[in-house]
């Protein structure tokens, strides 16, 4: 990427691609040609910034539709049920109230706890109540334990890893459930009411941060046909590449046969079905990402339990054949290194390939690397790691909580893996429970240089890396992983004219400003898709 210093940059775009790039002798020649100019008075231009990896959908939802119970602003579980008590209106219709907290709320709270099942009661026994404390783990209320007759699905293999239901010493559900929250009954908008949020939603956590690009997670069909008419009539001004979860949106069988069930009206480059989303274990919250060694036992599902793999290498091996002969590209979560390890020997039995656009994703490698030996089995099966950033933020100062000692050791080391020559990407993986900032590409790059955490760590210091790579982690290399590098994420003659002009340049400001500096537009197809009001605008000349 040709970064971001963009100081006397000139770009010249026809058609919707930049044409030429250059400085005051080009923009000399386009005035003289009599040319229309967008003066954007000295402002840093940047790529547009791609997320490859998102739940737009269900992110939109909560920030709409849901309580919001998140740490900091509820410090106690006390102040948890006092917003839900405030919110019980919201249940009136549909007799369900549904909450969002953050990931390992039970860390964030003071209580270092969830709720627990009474505590929710105590807020209503009447009304169904779930909080959702990230993508992996929630809380119910006896009304919505009774409702959503999860006992049924105990032990069983879970729409994102094994099914867990939590129980007292008694034997008795706590209300803490895990890899379970597809199952749940909870109550659903109407398609006009869907749509809405979904375009709301996404403009406010990703187009006003000058993300012009997103993997999305697919969370529902219905969700996605909205999604596609959304761009088509330019309500949406995303670009999305689709990963069609499995199972929790379709069967891996209509997967692979998606064109039956999903019809897409806008042009490709602006939505597109890339590939296929498996789950090889859960997630480190719900203590089921598969692990090298066993949780601490205060926290474990069951004693010396090391989370769960759910794919073997040979189910891996064969969802590898069968999604490159459709041309679909692979992304399998494994959060835990056991479960990287298991994908990777799939990976690799299938042998390699020559296009790669088809190279298998393996999303979440990179957040905690406790040994070479992971990276080696990367390597072995030339797969394409996707970390996550803000995960320092969200969950580093956990790890070490719920793995011990071993989790201390290899948290998010990027600098260690660039040097290794791994094209690392930024994501935000923006779900449920998510920080206020997640889907900011600008606060994931302070992650990447500050490596701070929720409680204030430093994490690990000599793995920062430079404003350049971590910009490029959340452009170029997010285009690439998402198979569009030649398209997107750099400002070069022959790409896509997506551009975000800031109000501050990064390499301006001290790094604890990163966060702050304001969008001031952002361009799509070289159109004017988002203008901060309170933006200084542009001068057509």
């Amino acid at each position: 990427m040709d970064p971001a210093r963009p100081r006397g940059r000139v770009v010249v775009l026809e058609g919707g691609r930049i044409v030429e790039v250059g400085g005051e002798e080009l923009l000399a020649q386009v005035r003289e040609a009599g040319l229309r100019v967008e003066d954007t008075g000295g402002r840093a231009i940047l790529p547009g910034f791609v997320d490859p990896h998102a739940h737009a959908e269900i992110a939109a939802r909560a920030l709409i539709e849901m309580v919001d119970c998140r740490a900091p602003e509820c410090r106690t579980v006390a102040d948890v049920l006092d917003r839900l008590r405030d919110n019980l209106w919201r249940a009136e219709e549909s007799g369900w109230l549904v909450a969002q907290g953050n990931l390992f709320l039970d860390q964030k709270l003071q209580d270092k706890r969830l709720p627990t099942r009474e505590e929710l009661d105590s807020v209503s026994r009447d009304v169904a109540i779930v909080l959702r404390a990230g993508g992996h783990t929630s809380v119910l209320n006896s009304k919505g334990f009774d409702l959503s007759d999860v006992v049924r699905y105990a032990g069983a293999e879970g729409m994102m890893g094994g099914a867990v239901i939590e129980t007292d010493s008694s034997g008795r559900p706590t209300g803490v459930i895990s890899e379970l929250d597809k199952v749940l009954p909870l109550p659903q908008p109407d398609t006009d009411a869907l749509r809405r949020r979904i375009r709301d939603g996404a403009r406010e956590l990703f187009t006003k941060f000058g993300v012009t690009s997103v993997g999305e997670i697919s969370e529902s069909l219905a969700g996605l046909h909205l999604m596609d008419d959304l761009v088509r009539t330019g309500e949406l001004p995303i670009r999305f590449s689709v990963l069609l979860w499995t199972p929790g949106t379709m069967s891996f069988e209509d997967a692979l046969d998606w064109e039956r069930h999903l019809t897409l009206t806008s042009a490709p480059a602006h939505m597109h079905v890339r590939g296929i989303k498996m789950f090889a274990d859960g997630g480190y919250s719900a203590r089921n990402a598969a692990a090298r060694t066993p949780y601490v036992e205060k926290y474990a599902v069951e004693k010396g339990s090391r989370g769960q793999v759910n794919l073997s290498s040979a189910r891996v091996q064969d969802a590898v054949r069968r999604t490159r002969e459709v041309g679909l590209q692979l992304a399998v979560h494994a959060n835990g290194e056991r479960a990287q390890d298991e994908v990777c020997a799939g990976v690799a039995a299938a042998g390699m390939i020559d296009d790669p656009a088809l190279q298998t994703r393996i999303e979440h490698a990179g957040n905690l690397v406790t040994t070479q030996a992971t990276v080696d089995a990367w390597r072995s099966a030339n797969i394409l790691p996707i970390p996550q950033p803000v995960f320092l933020y969200n969950f580093g100062d956990f790890i070490p909580v719920y793995l011990g000692e071993p989790g201390r050791h290899g948290r998010f080391p990027f600098r260690k893996l660039l040097d290794d020559g791994w094209k690392l990407s930024g994501s935000s993986d923006v779900l449920l429970g998510s920080e206020t900032r997640q889907t900011n590409p600008l606060f994931s790059v302070w992650c990447c240089l500050k490596r701070q955490t929720f409680l204030g760590e430093q994490i690990d210091p000599e793995q920062r890396i430079t404003l350049d790579e971590a910009l490029e982690m959340h452009t170029i290399n997010g285009a690439l992983a998402l198979g569009q590098a030649h398209e997107r994420g750099s400002i070069a003659p022959g790409k896509l004219a997506d551009l975000v002009v800031l109000a501050e340049s990064p390499y301006d400001v001290d790094v604890d400003r990163l966060p702050e500096i304001e969008v001031d537009s952002v361009f799509v197809d070289g159109r004017l898709a988002y203008e901060r009001p309170q933006a200084a605008g542009h001068n057509p000349r």
